[in-house]
C-alpha cells in the first residue's frame, strides 16, 4: 500500500503490536472478550447468525493501560506533530495526548481487532484500518457532523432549517453503531414515542487542518429556540451530542442548558408552514448580536417555559418590555403589541385585554403567554426592531397603516 506518513505507520503499527500482546495476555489469564450472537434473517430461508466478538468495548474498558505503553507514547508524540490532528486533540475536555488516546489511536486498534475478528494479528487488516485513518488525517476536506436526539415534535419528511442543519427521524440503531455508550446517555423513551423519533443534525464541510470543531452547541440550541418559537412546543435536544468526522467517531459533548431542558406542554407535528417559519426564523436570531434589547427578550421568553408563577408571568412581562416597550415601558409594550398581532380592531381588543392584564401584574394565561411569543416571531420577521416600533406608533395615531403580520404575509 501507499503510505504517505511512514512516521505514523510505523509508530501506530507498533503500539497495535503491542496492544494486541496487552489483550492477549488478559485474554489467557482468563478475562475473556464478550460477544454477541446478531440474527441475519432472509425471507423464505432460515436465519443465519453470525458470532461477533465485541472487542471495541473490551479495548475501551483498558484503556488507561493501553495509554501508559511505551508504544502509545511514541504514537501520541508523532500524531502531535501533526497539524491535522489538532482537531482530535481539541475533541474532548482533557485535551491532547488523552484527546488523541481516545480519538485515533484507542480505535484504530479497535478497528484492527474487530477486522482480525479477535486477537490473531493480520497484517491486511492493520493495513487497511491505517490507509482508511491515513485518508481521514491528509485528506483535501473532512465531512464533520454533530447529531442531537429532539424531543417534543413529530415529523413526515426531513426538514432542512438552514444549509447543513435539519431536522430528521433518527435511523435505527445509528447513534449506538457509532457510540456503544448511547443507549444510556438519549432522554427517556427515545425511539419509541411518536414524538422522540427525530435528530437535529448539523453537518458542515471543513478544510483539513481546522484545529477545532464548529461550535455545534450554539448551533442547535439556536436551532432549538426557532423551532420554540415556531410551534410553541415543548422541544429540546440533548442531552448531548455525538460528533463525528469523516464518519469516525470525534467526541460527546453536553448540548446548553437551556436547550435541553425539556419545557412542559402538549408534543405538536412539525407541518410545512411552521417548518417554514422555523427556518426564517433561525436566520433571523442572529440580529439579537446587534440588538440587546431583541436578546433580552429572546432570552426572558425562552426562561419563562421553565418557570412556575409567579417568576413565569414576571419574565414574561420583561420580555414584552425589552421587545417593544423600551423607554416608554410596558403599557406601551403591550399596547404596541396589541397593534401588532390584530388584525381587526376586535382583535387588538382581545390582545389588550389580554396583555393588559399582564401588564397590570396578573398571572399570564396561555394566551397572554402565547401572544408574546408572536410578538417575538413578528418582531424576528421584521427585521428592523426599532423601525417597527415607530410604525406602530404612526399606526396608532393614524399616520399609517399598521404594519403587515408575517403570519398574514404567508396566507396572502
Amino acid at each position: 500500500m501507499a503510505v504517505r506518513a511512514p512516521h505514523l505507520y510505523r509508530s501506530l503499527r507498533c503500539f497495535c503490536l503491542a496492544g494486541f500482546s496487552l489483550l492477549a495476555r488478559d485474554v489467557e489469564d482468563g478475562e475473556e472478550i464478550p460477544f454477541a450472537f446478531e440474527e441475519h434473517a432472509a425471507r423464505g430461508q432460515a436465519s443465519l447468525y453470525e458470532y461477533r466478538p465485541l472487542v471495541r468495548s473490551y479495548v475501551d474498558a483498558r484503556a488507561e493501560r493501553l495509554g501508559s505503553l511505551a508504544d502509545a507514547k511514541l504514537a501520541l508524540e508523532d500524531l502531535r506533530r501533526e497539524s491535522a490532528a489538532a482537531i482530535y486533540a481539541a475533541a474532548h475536555t482533557g485535551k491532547g495526548d488523552a484527546s488523541l488516546l481516545r480519538t485515533v489511536v484507542l480505535p484504530l486498534l479497535a478497528d484492527v481487532a474487530e477486522a482480525c475478528g479477535g486477537l490473531d494479528w493480520s497484517d491486511e487488516a492493520f493495513d487497511r484500518a491505517y490507509a482508511e485513518l491515513e485518508r481521514t488525517l491528509l485528506g483535501e476536506r473532512r465531512s464533520y457532523a454533530a447529531v442531537a436526539p429532539l424531543v417534543g415534535l413529530s415529523l413526515g419528511v426531513q426538514v432542512e432549517l438552514a444549509d447543513g442543519l435539519r431536522v430528521r427521524l433518527a435511523a435505527t440503531g445509528e447513534l449506538a453503531s457509532h457510540w456503544p455508550e448511547a443507549s444510556g446517555l438519549l432522554p427517556a423513551e427515545f425511539g419509541r414515542a411518536p414524538d422522540r423519533l427525530c435528530v437535529l443534525e448539523l453537518e458542515r464541510t471543513l478544510a483539513p487542518n481546522v484545529p477545532e470543531p464548529p461550535d455545534a452547541p450554539g448551533e442547535l440550541a439556536d436551532a432549538v429556540s426557532a423551532l420554540r418559537l415556531a410551534t410553541a412546543a415543548p422541544i429540546a435536544a440533548g442531552p448531548v451530542l455525538f460528533e463525528r468526522l469523516d464518519w469516525r467517531p470525534l467526541a460527546v459533548r453536553p448540548v446548553l442548558p437551556i436547550a435541553a431542558t425539556e419545557p412542559p406542554g402538549e408534543p405538536t407535528r412539525l407541518d410545512a408552514f411552521r417548518a417554514r417559519l422555523a427556518s426564517d426564523l433561525l436566520v433571523r436570531l442572529g440580529r439579537a448580536e446587534d440588538d440587546p434589547e431583541l436578546a433580552e427578550a429572546l432570552d426572558r421568553w425562552e426562561l419563562s417555559l421553565f418557570a412556575d408563577e409567579p417568576f413565569r408571568s414576571e419574565q414574561l412581562r420583561e420580555a414584552l418590555a425589552a421587545l417593544l416597550g423600551g423607554s416608554d415601558g410596558l403599557w406601551a409594550g403591550a399596547v404596541r403589541a396589541a397593534v401588532l398581532l390584530g388584525e381587526t380592531g376586535l382583535d387588538r381588543a382581545q390582545q389588550l385585554d389580554r396583555l393588559g392584564a399582564l401588564a397590570r401584574g396578573e398571572p399570564a394565561g396561555r394566551s397572554a403567554a402565547d401572544a408574546v411569543r408572536k410578538a417575538i416571531v413578528e418582531a424576528l420577521a421584521h427585521g428592523d426592531r426599532a423601525a417597527l416600533v415607530r410604525s406602530l406608533d404612526d399606526a396608532l395615531i393614524g399616520v399609517r397603516p399598521r404594519p403587515a403580520g408575517y403570519f398574514a404575509a404567508l396566507a396572502s
